[in-house]
């Protein structure tokens, strides 16, 4: 039984910080790793789509990885680069003979296997030791894995390694795809297996794999990252691996190197930029789904985990596994819509508030700042007072306007030992544990599906306004977006993530918005905002 340990922090811990180590980091963590003697490392992605940058560990080609790496002394180690299928033609690797590398590992999705199998052929065909990395092996079907496995008999690939990319194996599915590779392949084709722990899982699958090859014939390889730096929950930390292979299998890897590189290059880097488990890697692997799909829904911030959960049983197929944007905005709709006939609440609420000022509070950072003009308005006009989705601290609402489900939930207790002191007014896409809210508006005709924050509840707030028939308003606390500020709202606790990202696009559209409305109702702020219309 021949075992092998392959770190591939470089590469897969570049996720983190777009490859950009620095050159020291580099070399540091080559030569640490080097001399620990692990049997491969790998040095970063071969990608043509990117241009050259010593501080990097993402490179057009494979001269590039000369100029970082060659020259450095490697142990017994070899090296490799990785090709993600499509991203870097033949045209771009030199013959092994030329270059740093021993092998090239080329990772691929299911329906290209095919043509990537093809791909690892003219690979080796350059002289390189050949690894085909099979992403998502979780998302293959047996018949499949028995199409990939005859294709790699005929190419001898010098590994064939299972990914779980979305680290979504317990021990009986991982030797299940174990045994079919073992079972099928050739007996030169080594099987690797690469573990993300979004379970916590990574280190025990590796650990269980090993057991279970025992006594066979076939080299076996397990692939670590140190400190498991890496995409998503992180991957199986290479100094747990090399432990347990130096205890159990009479391996003699030197940890006190892998340490070194890990407290001399990457804590700094942890400090600024964590990886590992978290609660939106756990969702993602306990619904069997691409966790862009759990960021999508949690950066709302406007619903519960419940709800996140529930939305994601709505995918389905290979659909789960290959990320689709305009999918899950599909889904996220169908969730919220719950149509009502609020015909009866506009014409009550128009009739409450016709004839009487009005000032709406936002949860802006102004909303603090600039209390004390809010406080004059409020005493000298006395006007009806709405507020979004929070209740202030400082003035007493006469009515709360709520659309986001989750600061519902956040305020629920709040509501309830005031129940009397003020009228609900819920979109329908929120409902109550029990009763019903004071007045329920229609979500669908108060939301805009081709904005950027489609269910923006300032924008809102004020088409239910015109519908009212409203000839004016104050606005408090709708400052705007601005990526100048750590916080655009008064709350940390209410900050959207997408609304750093795409702060301007917001603003842009909202300026739309209210130039549009303007004709309809007076907009006054009586707060410093960044909207001109």
């Amino acid at each position: 039984m021949k075992i092998e340990l392959l770190d591939c922090t470089l590469r897969d811990g570049g996720y983190i910080n777009d490859w950009n180590f620095g050159r020291n980091t580099l070399v540091n963590v080559f030569e640490r790793v080097t001399a620990s003697g692990v049997d491969f490392i790998e040095l970063g992605f071969l990608d043509d789509r990117r241009p050259f940058d010593p501080n990097r560990s993402i490179m057009p080609d494979t001269k590039c990885m000369n100029e970082i790496f060659g020259g450095l002394p490697k142990g017994q180690s070899q090296l490799l680069g990785m090709i993600d299928y499509g991203t870097c033609g033949i045209e771009h690797l030199q013959p092994c003979s030329q270059t740093v590398l021993d092998g090239i590992r080329v990772i691929f999705k299911k329906h290209l296997r095919k043509e990537a199998m093809a791909f690892c052929k003219q690979v080796k065909d350059l002289g390189y030791k050949v690894f085909a990395q099979l992403v998502s092996i979780t998302s293959y079907e047996d018949d499949e894995l028995l199409d990939l496995i005859r294709l790699a008999n005929e190419v001898k690939p010098y590994a064939v390694s299972m990914v779980d990319t979305y680290g979504l194996m317990h021990k009986e599915k991982l030797f299940h795809y174990y045994d079919m590779l073992n079972t099928h392949l050739a007996p030169e084709i080594a099987v690797g297996f690469h573990a993300h722990n979004n379970f916590q899982l990574g280190y025990s699958n590796g650990i269980e794999l090993l057991n279970r090859h025992q006594g066979c014939e076939r080299t076996i390889l397990c692939d670590g990252t140190l400190y498991g730096m890496g995409k998503s929950a992180g991957n199986a930390p290479t100094e747990l691996l090399a432990m347990y292979m130096n205890t159990n299998f009479g391996k003699h890897y030197d940890i006190g190197q892998i340490l070194e590189a890990i407290d001399s290059s990457l804590m700094d880097i942890f400090k600024v930029t964590p990886w590992g488990y978290t609660m939106k890697f756990f969702i993602a692997a306990s619904n069997d789904c691409h966790p862009n799909y759990v960021s999508y829904l949690l950066d709302k911030k406007t619903l519960p985990v419940k709800s996140i959960n529930e939305i994601l049983k709505g995918l389905y197929g290979e659909k789960k596994l290959l990320y689709d944007k305009n999918l899950i905005e599909q889904l996220y709709l169908e969730y919220q819509q719950h149509h009502c006939d609020d015909t009866a609440a506009y014409q009550e609420l128009a009739e409450l508030l016709s004839n009487k000022p009005i000032l709406v509070l936002g949860p802006g950072v102004s909303i603090v700042e600039e209390a004390d003009t809010i406080s004059d308005f409020i005493r000298e006009k006395k006007p009806v007072i709405l507020s979004i989705n929070y209740c202030p601290e400082i003035w007493h609402p006469d009515y709360l306007f709520l659309t986001n489900y989750k600061r519902y939930i956040q305020l629920a207790s709040t509501i309830g030992r005031n129940k009397n002191d003020y009228k609900l007014i819920a979109t329908s896409n929120i409902t109550r544990a029990s009763g019903e809210f004071d007045y329920t508006l229609d979500y669908e005709t108060l939301i805009d599906r081709n904005a950027v924050f489609m269910d923006n509840s300032f924008l809102m707030i004020l088409r239910a306004l015109i519908k009212m028939r409203i000839p004016e308003v104050a606005l408090a606390g709708f400052d705007g977006y601005s990526i100048d500020r750590a916080n655009n709202y008064f709350s940390s606790k209410m900050e959207y993530e997408f609304s750093k990202q795409k702060g301007e696009e917001i603003n842009a559209d909202v300026n739309s918005n209210l130039s549009l409305m303007k004709e309809n109702i007076k907009l006054n702020f009586i707060t410093k905002t960044l909207y001109q219309f």
